[in-house]
């Protein structure tokens, strides 16, 4: 087989997630790789918030249309950025085993267990009396926030972009009390010991994907489909179809309130959705379960409670303040 192309957004975590994929490929299939980092409209925008710029394909149209006209042979994503719909003749091919699905704070370092040591976890109560009554938590996710709201009502939510050391390096210079990021992307770039809480399920529901490593391919190309196959990992493929079913049953994209959470066990999938008004106003809630061959059905089902209690006007109302930036990707 020829080099396998891999294409990639060029953040130090999205590197790691490709050769992640490369040394795979390497390992189990023979394959010969190549790195190619592209730029996306996301990182174009760094300056915009997300919620002003939250188009469904921001962080991966680019790979995608370098997928799409042959210029590279598959593309790693984070599964969270990837939209509901997949441009035509594109498919996931393959997913890693997941990783932390969970949402997790992380304090300014220099505090308790800050200064290089491993930090103690704390409890969630512990991180409200920390934080008190009205602090400044840095996140660019709308999901988090509609959710984290309802555990601190009187906080200041401030959008905070950029790659994962400068998130870091912007709240020890004192820019935030708390940010909240995903578990998985601290565990894989070696910052697991900056986490002071990790957020349950339940309390925050993780974002469709968070914690998934997935590969894109052209469904017609047969030969990286043999390539990519044993590289696959199938409860994680099964809770992430599950996850995504709910998104586009619902009609919504990456920026949007939806919070989806497939628990892979013996008993085949144990899935949790929700969907919140932006104020944590509102709040709705669903579940589903099955085996992990009907993985969409157990989607479906899921999105089909939400639907039934309102999901759709909360979705409509959270998607109206980035109607007029939607232009800035094109």
């Amino acid at each position: 087989m020829a080099t396998l192309r891999l294409g990639t957004r060029g953040s130090p975590l999205a590197l790691y997630q490709a050769n992640a994929v490369a040394d795979l490929l390497r390992a189990r299939s023979g394959a010969t790789c190549e790195i190619v980092v592209i730029r996306t409209s996301g990182d174009r925008l760094a300056d915009a918030t997300l919620a002003q710029v939250g188009g469904k394909r921001l962080f991966v149209k680019e790979i995608e249309d370098a997928l799409a006209a042959g210029t590279i042979d598959l593309a790693v994503h984070s599964s969270k950025d990837m939209p509901a719909a997949l441009p035509d003749g594109l498919a996931i091919g393959a997913v890693l085993p997941r990783e932390d699905a969970r949402d997790a704070v992380v304090l300014p370092d220099g505090g308790a267990g800050g200064d290089g040591a491993r930090r103690v976890p704390m409890s969630l109560s512990d991180l409200q009396a920390r934080l008190g009554t009205t602090p400044r938590i840095g996140t660019s996710s709308i999901r988090r926030t509609a959710q984290l709201v309802r555990l601190f009502p009187g906080a200041r939510f401030e959008p905070i972009r950029g790659n994962l050391d400068t998130r870091l390096r912007k709240l020890d210079t004192g820019t935030s009390d708390a940010l909240v990021l995903a578990a998985a992307g601290l565990k894989r770039l070696g910052y697991e010991r900056r986490i002071s809480v990790m957020l349950p399920p339940g309390i925050c529901v993780p974002a469709p994907g968070q914690g998934i490593i997935a590969v894109e391919i052209r469904i017609a190309d047969r030969a990286v489909r043999a390539a990519i196959e044993p590289i696959d990992d199938a409860p994680s493929a099964a809770a992430l179809a599950a996850e995504r079913m709910v998104v586009s049953r619902l009609g919504g994209g990456c920026q949007m309130p939806i919070g989806a959470h497939a628990a892979v066990s013996s008993g085949g999938l144990s899935l949790s959705a929700i969907v919140v008004s932006l104020d944590g106003a509102r709040a709705i809630r669903a579940e589903s379960s099955g085996a992990l061959s009907d993985a969409d059905g157990v989607g479906a089902r899921a999105a089909d409670r939400l639907l039934a209690q309102g999901a759709a006007e909360i979705l409509a109302e959270a998607d109206q303040p980035r109607a007029a930036v939607e232009g800035l990707q094109s």
